[in-house]
């Protein structure tokens, strides 16, 4: 019987796990298929506080692990196909074996939308990104694009006009989904063009990374080419929650539904991270709400001793 098993290793779980390893709890995490989650694609982080120059997120990611380790977690390297709510819980994992815990922390994430070409694949972190707020002062005064048309779209077109030197929208309709008020924002902002009725046909680049991309006409077909050095994908995330459907609420996007407490609906199951986070999605938001959930577990497993 294990006291809390943790679903996911990106700064969620494993915050979660050094605070529930420093409480003798004795966590048990899941990697998941991507050991530290979307912040191994990420080269230089550099707005996690305590690393004046920046970090790779590769290494943040392992040091966090190591710092778990070292009090007491144990990382396993699966991940969780099924969860069986009650006294206690049953986890079910890709390998076939089975967990039995009295708590869970569900930190496993969101991905982000991609287009699916693959260009997109080779140029991750070389200039294809999915998050303006993280990456968006490595492209200060240079010419980049958002793909997109919603509300988050508006948003990180809106915030990379702080760094650079032009902003390309491109939507593949002839008007915004977004909002009227972000779309006004945009639409009248100088630094942004809008490349309507448009989509991506290949990102182009060269050893240094993103040139450029190709582009195709959704009403004639027809190709153009648009130089930038930076492309950024505002078409949502899809939260990682296919093994708790049905299990515990979840909103009408797959957001796991938790209270500022971390509790979902299911007694001794807890949520962290962008699995339930519909805004946000930093790795320190991710790290704040892995640290909440660990403390709330630590305070159910006294409130309900076995």
């Amino acid at each position: 019987m294990e006291n809390v098993v943790i679903v996911g290793s990106g700064p969620a779980g494993l915050t979660a796990a050094v605070y529930c390893a420093r409480a003798d709890l004795a966590p048990v995490v899941l990697t998941g298929m991507q050991p530290g989650g979307q912040l191994t694609q990420t080269t230089d982080i550099e707005n996690f506080p305590g690393f004046e120059n920046g970090i790779d997120g590769n290494l943040l990611m392992d040091t966090m692990r190591k710092q778990a380790e070292r009090f007491g977690a144990q990382v396993l390297t699966d991940e969780v196909v099924k969860l069986e709510a009650g006294s206690p819980h049953k986890v079910t994992l890709g390998s076939g074996k089975v967990l039995e815990t009295r708590t869970v922390i569900i930190a496993s994430g969101a991905t982000a939308r991609y287009l699916g070409l693959p260009s997109e694949e080779v140029f991750m972190g070389r200039g294809v990104s999915a998050c303006a707020t993280c990456d968006g002062a490595f492209y200060r005064n240079q010419d980049v694009a958002v793909v997109g048309g919603g509300d988050t779209a508006m948003e990180e077109a809106l915030f990379l006009t702080r760094f650079c030197s032009s902003v390309s929208v491109i939507h593949r309709r002839d008007e915004f989904r977004a909002s009227r008020v972000m779309a006004t924002r945009v639409l009248e902002n100088p630094k942004i063009k809008v490349l309507w009725n448009s989509t991506v046909d290949e990102v182009l680049g060269d050893d240094t990374g993103v040139t450029g991309l190709r582009l195709k006409s959704t009403v004639s077909g027809e190709l153009s080419e648009l130089k930038v050095t930076g492309v950024f994908m505002a078409i949502g995330h899809t939260p990682n929650t296919e093994a708790f459907k049905g299990i515990i609420e979840l909103d009408s996007d797959g957001f796991i539904v938790a209270d500022e407490h971390r509790r979902t609906t299911v007694a001794g199951v807890f949520a962290a991270g962008d699995v339930a986070d519909r805004h946000y999605k930093q790795a320190v938001t991710a790290a704040g709400t892995g640290c909440a959930a660990a403390l709330e577990v630590e305070k159910f497993l006294v409130d309900n001793p076995v």
